[in-house]
């Protein structure tokens, strides 16, 4: 074989059998390092970076995506996985480990077909075969309660309750799905996820988090000025109010005595009156602003009896501009051309040790604001991130009203469907197509494992049930055994499995079809 690649340049080929085995490896590695975090007995990783500036900080998580995007990863179809596990992420919200999984067993399964000799084409075109089975199977057993609106909304407790019962909010799935449902449904159908707000206040337990129908910000109401008002106009700001320094690099002023650099005060001075008085020409009672508000424009604010709030984050500040019905101002000259938000009561009020303030009644009526509270600043992180993946979820069911049953029963009512298209198939497709139907069952298996149980009888039980005609039947995570998953209503979304399936299958195809990895020789540096 000729050598055409510079070696002494850095460049590097592998091909053939050799470029397959290393892309197989690579991605089946990183499949196996969050099988273990799959399912409700799933266990957690810790994350802990090891750089200058993070070097304290450490996570807890089971969750696929945040393992997965947190690794450094040298190998390109390892890369794959964890692309897919973020679109997983993005499109759906739950679901990343299991489609990361999914894809890791599609490959298992096509090495032992290419040690086989069969041609990855021969395999690909087995799989195409089998995926439109599975998904038209999926399709078929999927339901759709959205004409009853009491059914959608039990529907939506339970795929919330399947989501969390994964996570560190286990314990409190029931709340938390209630929590989590209330607020998707005050959407009315809208996607926009600013507007459900999360702050998370360290003490108590997770058991004291709450909803509530206002906007909560994290900031306190100035010294002397109102704690309570009733139907405000607000004006929203990120802008200066310090005073106005000579803000040119390298600029000097030279006084020769005190008097004219009483001048000089006396002009920033009145400098800053003029804004603060531009401000007050907007008709407002409420001032908001994402910058610090020094005590002379504050004390002219108490002293027009207007509420000023400073500082407020960046992220909280386009929130409750949104939630009020307003747009963030940075000049004053045209008070016509402000957009101002208003709110029917604003008040200061204490959470946990945290003096912060509600926004209620306010413009966008569909905002509110998830309070969790927990021991650690860790435990809260890995409750904002479970909570989040159980709103992406209920959001997505809301558009897409379908709903199937989980608990491994979905995989193995695919697989079913597969195996019989394997029976009418001729061919190596049939070993092609017998390989998708056995990595559907691995999820199950995998599922089983985790919790400690004896997957090989479990499953084979399960296998026998779904053949018997008992497709709703998947695995009872807590008693170890076969059960009716509509009884113990354990309900996921149609579009999570749907998407875990097309994503898994896409990325395995994709990785199956190296047959060459040729990395290139860094760009040499000249002086």
């Amino acid at each position: 074989m000729p050598k055409i690649l510079k070696e002494q340049g850095g460049a590097h080929e592998e091909r053939g059998e050799h470029a397959r085995m290393s892309a197989f490896i690579g991605a089946i590695a990183v499949a196996d390092l969050v099988k273990t975090t799959l399912g409700p007995k799933g266990m957690d990783k810790i994350l802990q970076s090891v750089g200058e500036r993070n070097k304290k900080k450490i996570s807890f998580t089971n969750d696929g995506a945040t393992i997965l995007k947190s690794i450094p990863i040298d190998n390109g179809a390892a890369k794959i996985i964890v692309d897919i596990s973020k679109t997983q992420d993005a499109e759906v919200g739950d679901g990343t480990t299991s489609v990361a999984v999914l894809c890791g067993e599609f490959l298992r399964e096509a090495e032992k077909l290419i040690n086989m000799q069969i041609h990855p084409q021969t395999i690909m075109r087995g799989w195409r075969k089998a995926v439109v089975v599975a998904r038209t199977a999926l399709a078929s057993a999927s339901k759709d309660h959205s004409s009853q609106p009491e059914q959608f909304r039990e529907d939506l407790i339970n795929i919330a309750q399947t989501t969390l019962s994964s996570k560190i909010l286990a314990t409190n799935k029931l709340q938390f799905s209630e929590i989590a449902v209330s607020a998707v449904l005050r959407l009315k159908g809208s996607s926009d996820l600013n507007n459900i707000h999360v702050i998370k206040v360290v003490g108590g337990s997770l058991a004291d988090s709450y909803l509530d129908t206002g906007f909560i910000l994290e900031k306190s109401i100035g010294v002397g000025q109102p704690k309570r008002m009733e139907n405000v106009s607000v004006l929203v700001a990120n802008t200066a109010m310090d005073t106005d320094k000579i803000k040119i690099h390298g600029a000097k002023v030279k006084v020769n005595s005190i008097s004219q650099l009483a001048k000089i005060e006396q002009a920033e001075k009145e400098k800053m009156k003029a804004k603060v008085k531009k401000i007050m020409s907007h008709g407002i009672e409420c001032f908001i602003d994402r910058q610090l508000i020094y005590n002379f424009a504050e004390q002219m604010f108490s002293d027009a009896g207007i509420m000023a709030i400073e500082h407020a984050d960046f992220e909280g500040v386009e929130r409750l501009a949104l939630a009020l019905g307003a747009e963030i101002a940075s000049t004053f000259d045209h008070p016509e051309l402000v957009k101002l938000g208003r709110c029917k009561l604003i008040e200061e009020i204490i959470i946990g040790e945290n003096k912060m303030i509600r926004f209620s009644g306010v413009a966008k009526g569909e905002a509110c604001t998830v309070v969790l509270r927990g021991a650690s600043k860790h435990i809260l992180d890995e409750a904002e991130r479970s909570l989040h993946d159980a709103l992406c979820i209920l959001i997505n069911t809301v558009k897409n009203k379908r709903v199937v049953f989980g608990g491994g029963s979905a995989e193995m009512l695919m697989a079913k469907e597969v195996d019989l298209l394997m029976q009418q198939t001729h061919g190596k497709e049939q070993l092609a197509i017998e390989a998708f139907s056995r990595a559907l069952r691995a999820l199950p298996t995998i599922l089983a494992e985790n919790a400690g149980f004896d997957a090989i009888n479990i499953v084979s039980q399960l296998r026998a049930a779904h053949y018997s005609g008992k497709s709703d039947y998947g695995i009872d995570m807590d008693l170890g055994q076969i059960a009716s998953m509509e009884k113990l209503r354990i309900t996921e979304s149609f579009k999570s499995k749907i998407q875990m399936l097309i994503s898994a299958h896409e990325g395995a195809e994709m990785i199956l079809r190296v047959d060459e990895i040729i990395k290139c020789a860094p760009r040499q540096r000249t002086r």
